[in-house]
Formats: structure tokens, sequence, C-alpha cells
């Protein structure tokens, strides 16, 4: 049996609100002991007794929901929880604002301290607040929709917890579908807010999700493209979704990519739409995984959406050929997909040359990424290089680059992005670290004094994402002469040890010899 509310008699009811509110004003959270003494002087049930308390008192829920949340946050005041699971219930289901946020964070509470995962389990069970917290998300503002998104999660990771989101024989208490279908453009992209979040707790989860078809409402969100905002809320959505490790095996065998490659191609739609597509196909094809999940065709017309893209600059903003880049960059990441994108499309040209473009330093820049993803510096060493073909195109596309530019050599090429601004460098660094692993760059590079003359200059970065990146690629081209026979070269031994130095030297120190202090001994003075 649940205890009773206790009630306040008006003359107790002004001592009580200023201890709860010097109780809440603590900063932190209060230790075991503190809440412990505090619940001896104001038991819990007086507590409750305030908040249903007719008096006429300006700040009670205020003052008493705060006193209570930082009761509930500590490890004593959540393990009573159990013996309150009546009150949360009335807290989920009531008007105030104040009473309804506790209520939530009480749940949160009671999952995330209890040292009992089942028995608080069951509290959920047993007073029906699953649908209840639903409710909340769905009609509820901004903050509490916050609350219920992780009290739910926290529900989600524990085993039996998921099973009242995911019933085994999938007749639950709540059809999330059935919500989406019937709740209003928001609650619907807070629900779609709540799949993403459940995706990421396990695989199990990420199956149930798949298996209820709620993958589906995703997909509805993406059709209807009347309401711009509404479509770039859920693509915002799919956005983080795509960013969990096995996601594309999942999300790869709906419609969801066909949707995507739709909406790059649809002209109609906002750059800012267009852009986040595109970024999310690139998620979704980064992972090996994805290329043993797909159609060719499918991936085929994602090319062709981003060549169109890259192809026809005039007809589009500097955001949306920033993402195209930022996307054949996520592609390139694999294997797979590098040699997708050098072999099977033209979409690699397109990144080579604006590498080397000073037309826009946005554009640039992405292209310079994409540039050292797809020559391998994201993968490992063992598979940095890719298979005859598609290394030939790459050589080739390089080495047509330079001999259609006013560098005319590719060695020439690189070291004009060295002397670039750092953000360029940074990315510069990139793309030598990724292409020396081949001969022919790395006789480019090793051909160009000033490129190693830069890459081994210790004073030449000031920030230490520029230091790390102009070390690794020194270090880079030091390993590739290690294993090739231009190491034996007479004419190279003094870049040799150049280099070999300066990997010695590390990231971050400079070639000023360090001063060390001296003590200075003279003569005391006489008078």
């Amino acid at each position: 049996m649940e205890p009773a509310v206790a009630a306040v008699a008006p003359g107790e009811l002004g001592a009580m609100l200023r201890a709860a509110a010097d109780f809440a004003s603590y900063p932190g959270v209060h230790g075991e002991d503190t809440v412990r003494q505090f619940l001896e002087q104001f038991p819990l049930p007086r507590l409750f007794g305030a908040l249903q308390s007719d008096a006429d008192v300006p700040g009670v829920d205020e003052t008493v929901t705060e006193c209570l949340d930082k009761v509930f946050a500590s490890r004593y005041g959540a393990s009573l929880l159990p013996s309150y699971g009546a009150f949360i219930q009335a807290g989920l289901l009531t008007d105030s604002k104040n009473i309804r946020k506790l209520a939530c964070k009480s749940v949160c509470h009671l999952l995330d301290k209890a040292e009992d995962s089942s028995a608080a389990v069951e509290t959920v069970v047993q007073h029906n607040l699953y649908p209840l917290l639903i409710n909340c998300l769905v009609e509820g503002d901004e903050e509490i929709s916050a609350i219920v998104l992780n009290a739910i999660k926290r529900l989600a990771e524990i085993p039996k917890g998921s099973d009242i989101i995911f019933p085994p024989d999938g007749q639950g208490p709540v059809q999330l579908d059935k919500v989406a279908a019937q709740s209003s453009s928001m609650a619907r992209i807070r629900i779609l807010s709540l799949i993403a979040k459940l995706f990421t707790v396990s695989s199990y989860t990420a199956t149930a999700i798949r298996d209820s078809n709620l993958l589906s409402i995703f997909e509805e969100e993406i059709k209807d493209r009347k309401d711009m905002l509404k479509t770039l809320s859920a693509l915002e959505v799919l956005y983080e979704l795509v960013e969990h490790p096995h996601s594309n095996i999942f999300l790869l065998k709906t419609n969801l990519l066909e949707l995507i490659i739709d909406v790059i191609n649809d002209s109609s739609a906002d750059s800012v739409i267009r852009s986040r597509a595109a970024l999310i196909s690139g998620r979704l094809l980064s992972s090996a995984d994805a290329f043993t999940a797909i159609d060719q065709s499918c991936v085929t017309n994602l090319l062709l959406a981003i060549d169109n893209i890259l192809k026809m600059e005039e007809s589009h903003n500097a955001d949306e050929i920033e993402s195209a880049l930022e996307t054949l960059g996520l592609i390139g990441t694999t294997t797979q997909g590098a040699h997708l994108l050098l072999t099977s499309s033209n979409v690699a040209r397109h990144v080579v040359e604006s590498s080397f473009d000073r037309q826009g330093v946005g554009r640039q820049l992405a292209a310079l990424h994409a540039f050292g993803s797809i020559c391998g510096v994201d993968r490992q060493e063992d598979q940095m290089k890719l298979d005859g073909q598609a290394e030939e195109y790459l050589k080739r596309l390089v080495y047509t680059t330079a001999a259609d530019s006013p560098k005319l050599t590719p060695s020439a090429l690189l070291l004009s992005i060295l002397q670039q601004d750092p953000d360029i460098r940074i990315a510069g660094y990139r793309v030598i670290s990724g292409l020396v692993v081949r001969e022919w760059c790395l006789r480019e590079v090793c051909s160009n004094s000033d490129i190693i003359r830069l890459v081994t200059d210790p004073t030449m970065e000031t920030t230490k994402l520029g230091m790390e990146a102009r070390y690794d690629c020194c270090v880079a081209i030091n390993k590739a002469l290690s294993s090739s026979h231009l190491l034996h070269e007479a004419s190279l031994s003094e870049l040799i040890g150049k280099l070999s130095d300066a990997v010695a030297r590390g990231p971050y120190l400079s070639d000023r010899k360090r001063v060390e202090a001296r003590p200075v001994v003279v003569t005391a003075e006489r008078f």
C-alpha cells in the first residue's frame, strides 16, 4: 500500500516552503545524509500534500516541485519512488506544468538511480506510466518532451523496460505508428526523435523498430514535401539517426535512400533541404556494409544526382555544392566507395578539379577533404590503395588537372595548396598524407624541395590541429620513403635526413634550441 498524502496545516505551510526553497536553491546534488535529514523533518507525504493544498500562497508549485526534484536526484530519494508510483501517475495527468515536469523527471530518476531496475520497471508497468509519458511527449512543451525522450530512452536500456515499448507479441499499450498518424506535425517530429533515440540504444531496439515498421514514418514525412519546415525537421532527425554505426544495415533495406535521391533531384526543393539530404545519403554509404545491402542502380542514381549539382554550379548555391562534395568524401572513406567514385562516375573529376580551384574557399576546402578521403587518409593503412583500374584513374585525374592548370605539374599544385590559408593547408596535408602511398606521388613530392621545407618546418603552424596535421603529413612521407626504392637515391639523402629529424622532433617542438635556466652568482654588496 502506498503512503497517503498528509494534509499541511496553513500555519505549517510557510515554514515548509522556506525550507523547501532553501533546499532547492542548493547548487548541485545534495548528499544522501542531507536528503535523509530533510525528509525526516518534512516527509514526502507532507510535501505532496503541499502540492494539493488549497492555500492561496503564490509559488507553491514551483518551490515544492524544485525541492522534490532535488530530493529525487539523490540515490536515497530515488529509492523511495517505487512507493509513490500513484503520485507520479497523477503528476503525469495534471494540467500543472511544474508538477507534470516533476513527474517526468521522477521517472528519469526512478530508472537512473534505483538499485533494483526490475522494481523500477514494475512501477512503470503497475501504474501504466509509459502511455502517459507518450502523451506528455506528444502534448507537452519542448522542455517536457525533452525530459520524456530521455526517460523513455532510459526505459529502453533496461531489458524488461524495452519489452514495454516493444512487446514480444507486438501488442503493447502504445503503437507509435498509430500515435504518429493521429498527431500534429510537431508531435510526429517528436515521435521521430523518440524513434531515433531508441534506435541507438541497442541492436535489439533497432531491430524492433524495423520489425515494427516505424521507419516508414520517416518515409511518409519525407515523401510529403509540401511543408518545407516539416520535411527539414524530419531530415534533421534522420541525419542524427544515420550517425549510428549500424544504421545503414537497417535503413538501406527501406525506401529511404530512393526518397533521399528524389529530394536531391527536386529542383523545387529548398537548397537547405537538398544539402541535408545529400549529407544523409553520404552517411548511409560511408561504411563497407552499405555496398552489400543496396542495389547498384540506386548508388548510380545518387552519383548522377550529385554530379548534376557539381556540373551545373551556376544553378546551385555554395552550401549545396559544399554538401555535395562532403557527401562524396563520406562515400570515399571506404575502398568500395572510393573505387566507385573513381571508376563508375564523373564525380571524382569534380572533386580533384575543385581541390585546386580558388574560386570559392568553402568549395575548395570541402573538395580537399573529400579528395583526402578518396585517397585513403581515413582508411586503414593496408586499405589506402585501390585496385589497378581505380589507381590508374586517380593518377590520370591528378596529372590531367595539373596539365590543364597554370601549375602544370602535380608537385606544383600540391605546393600551391600549402601556400594558402591555414584551413586549406590542413586539408592539403590530408591530401598529401593519402596520396604519397602511391609511388608516382611520392616522387612528385620529393622532387619539390619547397614541399619538404614546408612540411618539416615546425614553425609553419600555430594551432594544435595544424601542427598535428603537418606532422602526420611529414610522418606519412617519411614512412612511404622508407618502403620505397627512392630511399637509396643519393640525390635525396639530404631530404631524407630532414624528414627523419622532423619526425623525431614531434609535432609541437620548434627548431629553436631550448635555453636552460642558468644560475647567476654575484658577490654581496659591501658598505
